[in-house]
């Protein structure tokens, strides 16, 4: 992206900028406001990346100074497309259709679209990557949902670009304008005293990827509730899997073939949850007779298999109009940490695949 910063015109009269009716670049303002250029360059632009007192004090001195910035060499500098970027890696397909129709719902009637970008955080030109992808396409802002939303590396680079982001996650990791937060916890919590109350004490856990803080999230919750009905998770029980349905069916597989298997399984997404019943019914189970089945995002597939997935639910498509809804919140005059925004809360729907311990 072309940079101005040093061409930007202004004129002043005051002694502490240019000499007097000559014309002065932005790096007076920034010797004045004792800042950099770039910060100025934010300020100007109604950047959310300046913290309050810097931005008053930029203010300040161009009022003091009498500064007008050049429309023409200001929007050459800062031009931006109208399209809002979402990156994502994310394995499961569903997941992301849900995102994305929430982005579109805050969208519409905007003037901006949507944009999409998967990603692999394991390459190692992820971040050349996603420098590329910005610049090429000027974005207006990025949302991320986990497990980039996670990746400090990103936001590094993002913030080093003056993009402006929203990240969604199970726990808070920025400034509130900058976060939707899921809460992820207090649904696997939901779980586990669900199957706890059931009667199970042989209970399963299919985690996440350990790349995603939402396993880590997800699968802390469930453990400490589980503790809480005294019923400790026996880590033999315990299986890493891929948030996909074929790691569900490999980990079902596991966890069945034991000497004494478990009588109820918890998995960290629904992808994973189905491929646990799948391995199941290989293996001539009845469900939920012989195996009760919990999953956790509550996506649709999850009313449609048989039996009806029990499964924590999270607001996918309402999180995404909610993170593009912060996005948007400046260009509309409006504080995104202010927004009236409803808080994401987990809950469990009770459905056919999970009955008491026999």
């Amino acid at each position: 992206m072309a940079k101005h910063d040093n061409e930007e015109p202004w004129v002043t009269d005051d002694p502490r900028g240019a000499k007097s009716g000559k014309r002065a670049t932005i790096n007076d303002v920034a010797r004045v406001a004792r800042v950099s250029k770039k910060t100025v360059s934010r300020v100007i632009n109604q950047s959310p990346f300046v913290k309050g007192d810097t931005r008053e004090r930029v203010e300040k001195a161009i009022a003091e100074l009498g500064f007008t910035p050049d429309p023409q060499a200001r929007g050459l500098a800062f031009r931006r497309s109208f399209l809002v970027g979402l990156i994502y890696d994310n394995p499961s397909p569903t997941y992301v259709v849900n995102m994305q129709q929430g982005v579109l719902d805050a969208l519409k009637g905007s003037g901006l679209e949507l944009v999409v970008h998967p990603c692999n955080r394991n390459s190692e030109t992820l971040i050349d990557d996603i420098r590329g992808f910005i610049e090429r396409q000027r974005l207006f802002g990025v949302i991320m949902p986990p497990s980039m939303s996670e990746d400090e590396r990103v936001i590094a680079l993002l913030r080093e670009l003056d993009c402006p982001y929203v990240r969604i996650a199970s726990v808070s990791l920025d400034e509130p304008g900058s976060m939707v937060v899921t809460n992820d916890h207090l649904g696997a919590a939901e779980a586990a005293r669900r199957l706890a109350d059931l009667g199970h004490t042989r209970i399963g856990l299919v985690r996440g990827p350990a790349l995603f803080r939402s396993s880590t999230v997800r699968g802390g919750g469930f453990r400490e509730a589980l503790a809480e009905r005294g019923v400790p998770l026996n880590p033999d029980y315990e299986i890493e899997g891929a948030y996909t349905f074929e790691s569900g069916v490999e980990a079902g597989h596991a966890l069945l073939s034991m000497p004494n298997p478990p009588t109820a399984i918890f998995t960290l997404n629904d992808d994973m949850a189905i491929g646990v019943m799948q391995a199941a019914r290989e293996r001539g189970l009845e469900l939920p007779r012989d195996l009760s089945v919990v999953g956790f995002d509550d996506l649709p597939m999850a009313s449609r298999v048989w039996p009806n997935l029990t499964s924590v639910r999270l607001p996918i498509r309402d999180m995404g109009r909610m993170a593009a809804e912060k996005l948007l919140a400046p260009m509309r005059g409006l504080d995104p940490a202010k927004l009236d925004q409803p808080e994401v809360r987990p809950s469990l729907v009770v459905r056919k695949s999970d009955i008491p311990a026999t």
